[in-house]
C-alpha cells in the first residue's frame, strides 16, 4: 500500500486520505540524479580521463586469487584490486581502498556460500600489461596498466571490458578539512608525519613506493580533490543528511562489444529491453514506497536487484553488482575501440557496436560477479549458484488469491468464501490487510471485527483453503504493545544518528523500525510466528510483508534517513537489504513454527538479490489502467531473468476502478502469470468476480479454471526453478537466443519452454498478432488444437473469451480436468497428458508429484519425478528419480496427442509385462488422437504403443 506524509492522530489520517486521491506519482518526493549529489558528481566525470594506474609490480598470485594495487595519480590514493576465477565460468572483481580510514561495508547474507575458486595463471607480463588465463575456451583476462583496464577475451573475441571508458571512481574515506582532527593535524604536522611514516614503512620496504595510502589521503591527497556541494552534508526538501563519513561513492563502467540488448536491474515500470539513458536520468536502484508509480520511467521502485544481463545471437552474459546502497545505472551505446594488449589477440575491424553500462553506488566497495554464460541457461545457473534458487512454494499458493484492503470482519470473510462456492469459482487463499489488526499492531487481531480468528481459519481449513495476514516491519510505539516493548527492551530498534531509537510515521502513527540486519533480531522476529506467540494463528495462515523498503511517511523520499544506524553501519550502506532481511526472518518464522516440516509462503514488496530464496514478490501499487496491465508483463519478465520467478501484479489494478473489460482481460492475463492475486484499494468499489454480471462472471470463472487445469505444469516448473534456477515466466529470447525477432518482444512470453502466452491487453481489441518462434517448429492452439508453423507472425481474431495460448510441438504437458473448490481438493485427482508432436513426430515432458506442502520431497526424497517421452509411435513413462520414495493415488485418465495420425489399435504395457488394449477416438479435422482411461498410476512405468 502507498503512503504519504502526515501528522499524528487525526491529521495523519486526513492527509493520508487526501494523498490517496492524487492522480499520479508526486515526482517532487523523489530525487533525480541531479538532486542526488553523489550521482551528480559521478556523472560529471568525462570518459577517457581515468586517473587510475595499475601497479603491476605489486601483483601477488595465490591459489584462490590475484591481487594488485591501483593508484589514483591525481590524489595518490591506493586501491586494492582482487581477481577471482570462480567455478562455473564466472569471474569476481573486488576493489576497495588499500588502507581505508575505517572499514567500508561489504554485503552480507546474499551469497548462499563463499564461491568456489579455481586457480589463475599468468600467461605473459610486461611493463604495460598482465595476461591471465581463465582456463576454458582460451579465455584470457588482460590487465592493462595505464590507464587501468580489464578485458575478458575468448580467443579473438572481446567478451567484456571494465573501465574501458575510464569511469572508475572511488571516493576515499577522508577527514573533513574543517574538523578538529584536521586542525590538530595542521598544528602538529611533524607528529602526523611520524605517524604516516610508521604506516608506510612496510610499503617502502616492499618497494610499493612512498606513503601513498588512505592515511595520507586524509591530508595531502585530499587537497587534490575538489570540495563539491553535498559531499559532507546534503538537504532534500526539509530533510538533512549529516554524512558523518563524507563522500564515499564508487563507480565503474563495463562495455559489452557486439551487444545491443541488455535486460534486468529490476524494479522499474519500463520496457523489458533497457533503454539508452543518454539525455535522461539513469535507472535508479533504491527501494522506495512510490505512490501510484508512473510507467516508462527509470525511477526507483520497491525492490532492487543489481543484476544486468547482456544478450546477442552469439552469447549471453550477466553482471551482478553486489552493493546494497543507493545505485544508479547508466546505459549508453558506442563502438568498440581496440586497446593495448587486445591488439595481439584480435584481427579485423575495430568498429563493433557495443553497449556501455556504468554503475554508480553511494557507498560500500566494488564487488562484482561477471557471469560469462555463454547461454541464457548458463547465466541463470551461474547466478543461482551465487544467490540461490526460487523457493519451492506450496501448491496452494500457485492457485488463485483473493485480496482487498480490507475485508471488513469475520462475517465478510465467510460471505466472500461462500460466494466463490456459490458461483463455482475455485480459489485457494483469502487475504487480510492492515485493518484486521488491533490498531495497526501486527501479530494481533481486531477484537471487535475478528474476535475468533481460529474459528475463521478452521472454517477455511475445512474447505482446504488458506489465509494470508499482513505483518509489516513498522512497530507501533505503544507501551501497552508486547511486540514494541520486547524489541525496545532487547535494543533491537534501528537508531538515529544520535543513538536513540529511530522513529518515523507509518500506518500506526509513530513507529519504530526493527534492525533486521541483526541476526539476533531476525531470530526473535521468527519466534513471534510460533502458534503460542501469534495468538489465533494456525498452520493454514501465511504472511505478507508490505511497506518493508522501509516506508517512513515523514522520512526523506518516504523512507528512512540515510544517517540512521544499523549497529555500526549507516542506513545508506544497507538500505536495499532491509526488505530482504524482513522477508528472510518471516520465512524462517513460518518454517520454525512447524518444526521445520512445512514450506512457507511469504509475499514481500521490497526485495534484493537473493530474495527469491524466501518467497514471492509483486509489482506493488499499480493502477486500473490498460498501460499497467501491459507493464505487468515486462516487469515480471525482468524479475524472472534475475532469479525471482514468483512474481505477479495486482489483478484489476490496486488504485482506481477498472472497467469490466479491463478487469476480465486482467484476470485472463493474471491466470497465466506465476503469482495470481486480485487486490484493490480501500476506497475502490468491491470487486469479487461475481459482481459484474453473469456474462463477465463466466469469463472470469473460465480464466481461473484454466489456471487450475494447468497447476500440475506450474508446479513442475517451480520444482525445476528450485532445482536449476531457470525462470518460470521468461522472454522468448531465453529459449530462442539466436532469433533477433525475439529480443524486444514483451507483449508475449513463455511459461517454461512449452507454453507461449499472448494476453489481450488493448482496450476493444478485435485481434492480436503473436510471434511464434522457431523455424521448423510447430505450435498448437491450446483451445482449438489448430497447428501453426513457427517463425511467423500469426494474426489472431479475438473475442472477450479469448486467451491466446500455444503449446510447443515436441512437448508433453500434464493437466487436470476436474476443477474443485481449491487445489488441495484436487491433489489425488487424475491427470490428462497433452502430447503435442513436433514436426519429427516426437515429444518430451515431465510429471512431478509430492505431498505439495512439506519439505519431505527434499529431506526424505518423498516425491515422484517422471519422464514422459513420445517417439516412433510409442509413449513411455519412466522414472527420473529411482531413489525417491513416494506413492500417489492419482492416475492417468486421458492422453490427448496433437498432430497425430489415426492408428489401427493402441496397446498399453505395464512394468510387470501385462498388456491391454486402450480405447481411443480420432478427430481427423484436428489431427487429434484421444486415448481413454489407460488407468495407470501416475507414479508407475508404462508404455503405450500406437499400431
Amino acid at each position: 500500500m502507498a503512503p504519504s506524509t502526515g501528522r499524528m492522530g487525526h491529521a495523519l489520517v486526513v492527509l493520508l486520505v487526501l494523498c490517496f486521491s492524487v492522480e499520479a506519482v508526486d515526482r517532487g518526493n523523489f530525487k533525480t540524479c541531479e538532486q542526488s549529489s553523489f550521482c551528480k558528481r559521478q556523472r560529471e566525470l568525462k570518459p577517457g580521463q581515468s586517473p587510475y594506474r595499475a601497479l603491476l609490480d605489486t601483483l601477488e598470485l595465490s591459489n584462490s586469487r590475484i591481487t594488485l594495487q591501483l593508484i589514483n595519480d591525481n590524489n595518490k590514493v591506493r586501491l586494492l584490486l582482487e581477481l577471482y576465477r570462480l567455478q562455473g565460468n564466472m569471474t569476481r572483481v573486488k576493489i576497495n581502498e588499500l588502507k581505508p580510514l575505517r572499514p567500508r561495508y561489504e554485503v552480507r547474507d546474499v551469497l548462499i556460500a563463499d564461491p568456489s575458486t579455481k586457480p589463475m595463471t599468468v600467461v605473459t607480463q610486461d611493463k604495460n600489461s598482465v595476461v591471465l588465463s581463465l582456463g576454458a575456451d582460451e579465455q584470457r583476462l588482460i590487465v592493462s596498466a595505464q590507464p587501468f583496464r580489464l578485458d575478458i577475451m575468448e580467443g579473438p573475441q572481446v567478451l567484456l571490458s571494465l573501465n574501458s571508458r575510464g569511469l572508475l571512481a572511488f571516493e576515499h574515506l577522508r577527514l573533513r578539512k574543517d574538523t578538529i582532527s584536521h586542525k590538530i593535524t595542521s598544528t602538529f604536522g611533524s607528529m602526523w608525519n611520524s605517524i604516516k611514516s610508521a604506516f608506510s614503512s612496510k610499503q617502502d620496504a616492499e618497494g610499493a613506493g612512498g606513503s601513498e595510502n588512505a592515511e595520507e589521503a586524509g591530508d595531502e591527497g585530499e587537497e587534490r580533490d575538489e570540495e563539491k556541494p553535498g559531499m559532507w552534508d546534503e538537504t532534500f526538501k526539509t530533510h538533512s543528511d549529516s554524512k558523518p563519513n563524507g563522500p564515499t561513492s564508487i563507480s565503474l563502467d563495463f562495455s559489452f562489444p557486439g551487444v545491443e540488448h541488455v535486460y534486468g536491474i529490476p524494479e522499474h515500470a519500463d520496457t523489458l529491453k533497457l533503454k539508452n539513458t543518454d539525455g535522461s536520468d539513469p535507472y535508479r536502484l533504491y527501494n522506495l514506497d512510490v505512490f501510484q508509480y508512473e510507467l516508462h520511467n527509470p525511477m526507483a521502485l520497491y525492490g532492487s536487484v543489481p543484476v544486468l544481463i547482456s544478450h546477442n545471437a552469439q552469447r549471453t552474459m550477466g553482471v551482478f553488482w553486489m552493493n546494497a546502497a543507493e545505485t544508479w545505472v547508466d546505459i549508453t551505446s558506442s563502438t568498440l575501440t581496440m586497446f593495448g594488449k587486445m591488439l595481439d589477440f584480435v584481427q579485423g575491424s575495430s568498429e563493433v557496436p557495443q553497449t556501455d553500462v556504468r554503475w554508480i553506488s553511494e557507498s560500500g566497495i566494488i564487488d562484482v560477479f561477471i557471469m560469462l554464460g555463454p547461454t541464457p541457461s548458463d547465466v541463470f545457473k551461474q547466478y543461482a549458484s551465487l544467490t540461490g534458487t526460487q523457493a519451492f512454494p506450496p501448491l496452494s499458493t500457485l492457485g488463485y488469491h483473493q485480496c482487498r484492503w480490507n475485508y471488513n470482519d469475520q462475517e465478510d470473510i465467510k460471505a466472500v468464501d461462500q460466494g466463490f462456492d456459490e458461483h463455482d469459482i475455485p480459489y485457494d487463499v483469502i487475504w487480510l490487510d492492515i485493518e484486521h489488526t488491533d490498531g495497526k499492531r501486527y501479530f494481533t487481531w481486531d477484537p471487535e471485527k475478528f474476535p475468533q480468528p481460529k474459528e475463521m481459519l478452521q472454517g477455511l481449513m475445512e474447505k482446504r483453503r488458506k489465509m494470508v495476514t499482513i505483518v509489516d516491519p513498522h512497530i507501533k510505539v505503544d507501551s501497552g504493545y508486547k511486540i514494541h516493548n520486547e524489541i525496545r527492551s532487547k535494543n533491537f530498534y534501528v537508531k538515529n544518528k544520535d543513538g536513540a531509537d529511530y522513529e518515523g510515521w507509518c500506518w500506526p502513527g509513530s513507529a519504530g523500525y526493527p534492525d533486521f540486519t541483526n541476526p539476533e533480531m531476525r531470530a526473535w522476529w521468527a519466534s513471534q510466528f510460533a502458534y503460542d506467540q501469534y495468538k489465533g494463528s494456525m498452520e493454514n495462515l501465511y504472511t505478507w510483508n508490505d511497506m518493508n523498503e522501509p516506508s517512513v511517511f515523514n522520512g526523506p523520499e518516504v523512507t528512512m534517513h540515510k544517517d540512521a544506524l544499523f549497529g555500526s553501519w549507516e542506513s545508506r550502506d544497507v538500505h536495499n537489504l532491509y526488505g530482504f532481511y524482513v522477508h528472510m526472518a518471516t520465512a524462517e518464522g513460518l518454517i520454525q513454527r512447524s518444526g521445520g516440516t512445512e514450506r512457507p509462503f511469504v509475499l514481500s514488496r521490497a526485495f534484493f538479490a537473493g530474495s527469491q530464496r524466501y518467497g514471492a514478490v509483486w509489482t506493488g501499487d499499480n493502477a486500473a489502467e490498460w498501460g499497467h496491465l501491459k507493464m505487468s508483463i515486462p516487469m515480471c519478465l525482468s524479475l524472472g531473468l534475475v532469479g525471482i520467478s514468483f512474481c505477479g501484479a495486482d489483478v484489476g489494478g490496486f488504485f482506481k476502478h477498472p472497467s469490466t473489460e479491463l478487469l476480465v482481460r486482467w484476470y485472463q492475463a493474471g491466470a497465466y502469470q506465476p503469482f495470481f492475486r486480485s487486490h484493490a484499494h480501500l476506497d475502490t468499489p468491491r470487486r469479487e468476480p461475481w459482481l459484474f454480471g453473469p456474462e463477465n462472471t463466466a469469463l472470469i470463472r473460465e480464466a481461473i479454471r484454466q489456471r487450475y487445469t494447468l497447476l500440475p505444469y506450474w508446479y513442475q516448473l517451480f520444482y525445476n526453478a528450485y532445482q536449476t534456477g531457470q525462470p518460470v515466466m521468461r522472454p522468448l529470447w531465453v529459449d530462442y537466443p539466436k532469433d533477433p525477432v525475439t529480443f524486444t518482444i514483451e507483449n508475449e512470453y513463455l511459461i517454461g519452454k512449452d507454453l507461449l502466452v499472448h494476453p489481450v491487453t488493448d482496450e476493444g481489441a478485435k485481434s492480436v498478432t503473436a510471434y511464434l518462434p522457431g523455424k521448423g517448429e510447430v505450435w498448437y492452439d491450446v483451445h482449438t488444437f489448430q497447428k501453426h508453423e513457427g517463425a511467423q507472425n500469426l494474426h489472431i481474431s479475438v473475442t472477450m473469451s479469448s486467451i491466446p495460448v500455444f503449446q510447443r510441438g515436441g512437448s508433453i504437458i500434464s493437466r487436470k480436468a476436474r476443477i474443485r473448490r481449491s487445489s488441495s481438493c484436487m491433489e489425488n485427482d487424475p491427470y490428462t497428458l497433452y502430447v503435442a508432436l513436433s514436426s519429427q513426430g516426437t515429444a518430451e515432458g515431465e510429471l512431478y508429484i509430492d505431498d505439495f506442502h512439506t519439505f519431505s520431497f527434499e529431506k526424505e526424497k518423498q516425491f515422484i519425478h517422471r519422464r514422459l517421452h513420445f517417439s516412433d509411435n510409442v509413449l513411455s513413462c519412466s522414472n527420473l528419480a529411482p531413489d525417491s520414495k513416494f506413492t500417489t493415488a492419482a492416475w492417468i485418465e486421458k492422453v490427448i496427442i496433437l498432430g497425430a495420425t489415426r492408428p489401427s489399435s493402441v496397446s498399453l504395457k505395464l512394468a510387470d509385462g501385462a498388456e491391454s488394449a486402450v480405447k481411443f477416438d480420432f478427430d481427423s479435422a484436428a489431427s487429434m488422437l484421444t486415448l481413454h482411461k489407460p488407468a495407470v498410476n501416475a507414479g508407475s512405468d508404462w508404455t503405450v504403443t500406437l499400431q
